[in-house]
């Protein structure tokens, strides 16, 4: 019993820290490096991205962390270990509202606009939607890494107080 509640707590802990890298990642490369490319280039490398990121080995890490946190927290809270109950709640609240809907609410609908561009465009256009699409994507996506960095740092929290809580 103890070691699968222990395999699912470091499991939520791997999809939280997979979710929190992926959204890194886009600040500190892809973003920035589109930024600096042709916009019709910039435009067409991200519809791509856009849609081959909806896959088998992206999804487990986007739509499975918070409700493994949330079994996590349960579990926790069925062995009376209240801080670990906690922090695997707050993990599983702060993706679910932070990373999860507010991608769903937020960038998604912003990729699929921008899915809808026929390419190539006249170069000031091309520019002016990259302008107006890049800004606003990214504010976003800087929002959802800290609030999914807040998340991992609660899993990773709860995991040291499991430790804690097992002897």
């Amino acid at each position: 019993m103890k070691k699968a509640f222990l395999t699912l707590a470091i499991a939520s802990l791997t999809l939280n820290a997979a979710i929190f890298g992926f959204f890194y990642a886009w600040i500190c490369s892809t973003m920035w490096g589109l930024d600096n490319a042709d916009p019709n280039t910039a435009i067409a490398a991200m519809q791509a991205m856009n849609s081959s990121v909806r896959n088998a080995i992206f999804a487990p890490a986007f739509f499975a962390t918070p409700f493994l946190s949330a079994l996590v927290a349960l579990w926790a809270y069925r062995v009376n270990y209240k801080n670990v109950t906690i922090l695997f709640s707050t993990a599983a609240i702060v993706y679910f509202f932070g990373g999860l809907v507010l991608t769903m609410v937020i960038n998604v609908p912003m990729n699929e606009a921008l899915a809808l561009i026929k390419l190539p465009l006249d170069p000031d256009l091309a520019t002016q939607v990259w302008k107006d699409y890049s800004a606003p994507w990214q504010l976003w996506n800087i929002t959802r890494t800290i609030i999914s960095a807040i998340a991992f740092i609660a899993a990773s929290m709860g995991i040291y107080q499991l430790g804690k809580s097992s002897h």
